[in-house]
């Protein structure tokens, strides 16, 4: 494995490559999630590249990015264990200059639900993945659908650009328990990962309600709200489609599901694709 620093030991590494390229962008503190999508990139892939790099510009202020969680030397290892072909791990000062073009997320779909409560979070994540997905020249890049505002922002970014390069949609992972694996999640205590837990029974259900006929969406949301009471406090309970537009009825095939809410420090998110 090529461990690269920079964007010129990066280029040198790529020559080495031939064939398909996947690609996965992480933040680092690599847990099981993030290794379900390395090996979905190594599996369909001649060669693959990850990269580890908190991205300043999509924390807002007060936000947790000095106590983000970080695990080099233990990252390095599982991406050498994980046939790794190149790990980019670039310093802020070559991802950034001081004053350099910014890209902007959509006037809509950008400022709702994570946008709304996180004002200009989307544009730093949309800048940082562009830079990534041009230095890779991946052929495939893989994100997880626990982030799915994200991930639809990204594949709409590629599509709006004209970027060559496919964005693959992996499902989420999640513990024996039913937490959604976050790397956030090292900030809970035992007593407060069992409270988490009420994220994914209020997804649950929300299945159940479907399954048995119910579509209305007032109702669906009520029941999990009694769920989520778990939660020190809920941001919010959304049922939206695809596109990301509020939905009065589940439109089966065509329907995401989105919670937030706090449990002890963090502020932690999950979803359900109907």
């Amino acid at each position: 494995m090529i461990i690269a620093h920079t964007i010129e030991a990066l280029e040198e590494a790529k020559k080495t490559l031939s064939g398909s390229i996947g690609f996965v962008p992480t933040m680092g503190a690599l847990h099981q999630g993030h290794l379900s999508l390395i090996q979905q990139a190594r599996k369909e892939n001649d060669h693959l590249i990850v990269s580890i790099f908190v991205n300043p510009t999509q924390f807002l202020e007060g936000e947790d990015l000095d106590a983000y969680p970080r695990k080099d030397e233990a990252d390095i290892k599982i991406c050498e264990l994980s046939s790794v072909d190149i790990l980019f791990m670039p310093t802020v000062n070559t991802m950034y200059e001081e004053d350099e073009l910014c890209i902007g997320a959509p006037a809509v779909r950008g400022y709702v639900l994570e946008g709304e409560k996180r004002p200009g979070h989307f544009d730093g994540m949309l800048q940082i993945v562009m830079k990534l997905l041009n230095l890779s020249a991946a052929n495939n890049a893989y994100f997880g659908k626990k982030d799915a505002q994200q991930l639809a922002l990204i594949t709409q970014m590629v599509k709006n650009y004209f970027m060559d390069v496919h964005i693959i949609p992996c499902e989420i992972v999640r513990d024996d328990k039913g937490l959604a694996l976050s790397s956030r999640n090292t900030y809970l205590t035992a007593e407060e990962k069992e409270r988490a837990l009420c994220l994914s029974r209020s997804l649950k259900r929300a299945t159940k309600l479907v399954m048995a006929g119910e579509l209305d969406v007032k109702k669906i949301k009520q029941e999990m709200l009694e769920v989520l009471q778990e939660a020190d406090s809920v941001e919010y309970v959304s049922i939206v489609n695809r596109e990301f537009k509020a939905l009065d009825s589940v439109e089966i095939g065509n329907t995401i599901i989105l919670v937030a809410a706090w449990v002890g420090k963090p502020r932690l998110i999950d979803n359900l694709w109907i």
